[in-house]
């Protein structure tokens, strides 16, 4: 698939979608490729986890040529994704980059090429598109590095005027920043593009979270062997979104691997006023009748929560 045998100049790459019950979704996904991925050789290849909504028979229908990996269980996101690149490994000397994509994902008409052209950047190893919700409007996808005084930040100011200040905000909020090629610690990863480099020296990813906290973990973990993550602010895709902001269940697994994720990189002290901070920012919010903050809560105050493996 999107491979032209007299043009063998464009830069290649290996497009992996992680699907669960995503029926209803892909086939927009699967028809924003073809100007989506312009400009680039590339594969395409879904890592399903076993869907029971038939989304293996809408990939063998509208895209005969992926090569389709089918987990057999609900396996996590990070664990899907491992097996599809290894399903397509060793990568090759032509596969420039690895891309991995959620299937609520639209594609503007060369977000691709766009992302495989800011890795070449010097030092750049994984790459994040400018990202609009279903309604046009921009989603600020950029973070700085998580600790207890950017969340204790964020409980007082809020997100958005927290995020103006590099000390007090995780997340990047400034418009300028969304109109260059950008630093930052990590991006929210429902697209993002990693050049084969950056993927051969770090491995794979994280299989220990379930969902969320997996492409930050890679990205922070990037970052220690050098490679940045930076904006591509030419790159441009639609993302419809999921229910992480309204779901309880969701809410609180992305809520506890946050602190998992210190865990793996900070002493104790460190660590406990990071949970001090999130338990003050999620009750504040709790307080304002937010059912899904109130339920991240009771999971972070009981240390059986914390300590059991994260699943479904």
């Amino acid at each position: 698939m999107g491979v032209d045998p007299e043009d063998d100049r464009r830069p290649g790459a290996v497009l992996v979608v992680v699907t669960w019950n995503s029926a209803d979704v892909l086939p927009g996904l699967l028809d924003s490729l073809e100007l989506g991925m312009a400009g680039l050789r590339w594969r395409l290849v879904v890592a399903d986890n076993a869907s029971a909504d038939g989304t293996p028979d809408v990939v063998r229908s509208k895209a005969p040529d992926a090569l389709l990996v089918e987990t057999g269980r609900n396996a996590g996101y990070a664990a899907a994704f491992n097996a599809a690149l290894e399903a397509v490994s060793p990568l090759d000397e032509q596969t420039d980059a690895v891309f991995v994509c959620n299937p609520d994902i639209r594609l503007r008409p060369g977000c691709g090429a766009a992302l495989v052209k800011g890795l070449k950047g010097h030092g750049t190893g994984i790459t994040a598109p400018v990202l609009y919700d279903g309604d046009g409007r921009m989603i600020r996808t950029l973070r700085r590095e998580p600790n207890p005084l950017r969340l204790l930040g964020e409980m007082v100011l809020g997100a958005g005027r927290s995020g103006r200040f590099s000390a007090l905000g995780e997340q990047v909020t400034a418009p300028d920043a969304y109109r260059k090629d950008t630093r930052a610690d990590w991006a929210a990863g429902p697209l993002m593009a990693m050049s084969r480099e950056c993927l051969e020296a770090c491995g794979p990813w994280d299989e220990s979270f379930f969902l969320y906290s997996e492409e930050t973990e890679f990205a922070l973990r990037a970052g220690t062997h050098g490679f940045a993550t930076r904006l591509a602010p030419d790159a441009i895709a639609t993302h419809l979104e999921g229910e992480a902001t309204v779901s309880p269940k969701l809410w609180t697994l992305l809520t506890l691997n946050r602190v998992r994720l210190y865990q793996r990189t900070h002493r104790r002290p460190a660590v406990a006023a990071f949970w001090g901070a999130l338990v003050l920012r999620e009750s504040s919010r709790a307080l304002l009748g937010r059912s899904a903050s109130r339920a991240a809560v009771r999971a972070l105050v009981s240390p059986a929560k914390l300590r059991e493996k994260p699943g479904p």
